[in-house]
């Protein structure tokens, strides 16, 4: 992969991105500085700087070790969160690992619509919380709202209460199959529930098929088991005018608006990403109603 007769950085850097290259590994040359930058300790100043010396030390040589098995998983195609361990979502860097989904931009919608509905001292439940990440970005924009974040994984709750310890954030978090183990209500329930159908899982990108935690990714053989059980239970647990906020696939917002519409919703609306593809569903509980649907 590297000879030892070219070890400088920059030479290291170079072979680095044709090997990722010759594994098929998308943004090759970003990840493998992305690796670089964490094994070495360096930004990208030090690395123009130096970039033409020799790797000679031992603790260089130790760093180098580590690079090439670096190197070696993503080219397996590990995802490179997983290698590095974090991700950066909403601006935060969250801990990841292979119990949780990677945090992915197009949940930021969802974060984002939340956030201008979430005021201080409102109670909001997030579904499937995985890594936290969804309820912590809240929390951290609206430190007085109170959060609880529930999912069916314990090895992922783990995940999240270590988020929340290092963001310095109070948050419940709840070993629940959905609302199985939720007691009272609350002003906003958010969820990105797995929403793939189980038939379409094989095709993926390897990052995701192989490493990706399946629980977190099959919605059933059409993909929509998740929703018709959140939209069933959740207005037990949403106040009056409380609000509910769903991430969703591109080709399943007409299904989840019309069946919120069908349970009494009010002003629901498809919220689209930035390439204009359905990404958010939302609808509000009336005034003056709450357990009772249609």
């Amino acid at each position: 992969m590297m000879e030892e007769k070219l070890c400088t950085l920059e030479q290291i850097l170079k072979n680095a991105k044709a090997f990722l290259e010759s594994k098929g590994v998308p943004d090759a040359a970003l990840d493998a500085w992305y690796l670089m930058e964490q094994i070495w300790q360096i930004d990208r100043s030090f690395y123009y700087a130096h970039r033409g010396e020799l790797i000679i030390r031992e603790k260089q040589k130790e760093q180098l070790e580590q690079y090439r098995r670096c190197l070696l998983r993503r080219g397996e195609r590990e995802p490179l969160q997983h290698i590095l361990g974090y991700a950066y979502f909403m601006e935060l860097k969250f801990l990841v690992n292979s119990h949780v989904l990677i945090p992915r931009p197009d949940t930021e919608i969802l974060v984002e619509e939340a956030r201008k509905k979430l005021y201080p001292g409102n109670r909001v439940l997030d579904l499937c919380t995985g890594s936290g990440c969804i309820l912590l970005s809240l929390l951290y924009h609206c430190p007085k709202a109170e959060g609880t974040g529930a999912d069916i994984s314990q090895e992922a709750l783990m995940v999240a209460e270590e988020n929340s310890r290092r963001f310095k954030l109070l948050a419940e978090f709840i070993q629940s199959d959905l609302f199985e183990n939720i007691t009272g209500r609350f002003q906003m329930i958010v969820s990105n529930p797995p929403y793939i159908p189980s038939g379409a899982i094989d095709s993926l990108m390897e990052e995701v098929r192989r490493y990706d935690p399946h629980l977190a990714l099959d919605g059933g053989a059409d993909g929509l088991d998740f929703y018709r059980r959140l939209l069933k239970e959740s207005r037990e647990y949403l106040t009056p005018g409380g609000v509910l906020l769903l991430e969703v696939g591109s080709d399943q917002g007409d299904w989840v608006r019309a069946r919120m519409e069908a349970m009494d919703y009010q002003k629901v609306q498809i919220i689209k990403d930035l390439s204009g593809l359905d990404r958010v569903v939302l609808g509000y509980v009336p005034e003056g109603k709450g357990e009772e649907h249609v």
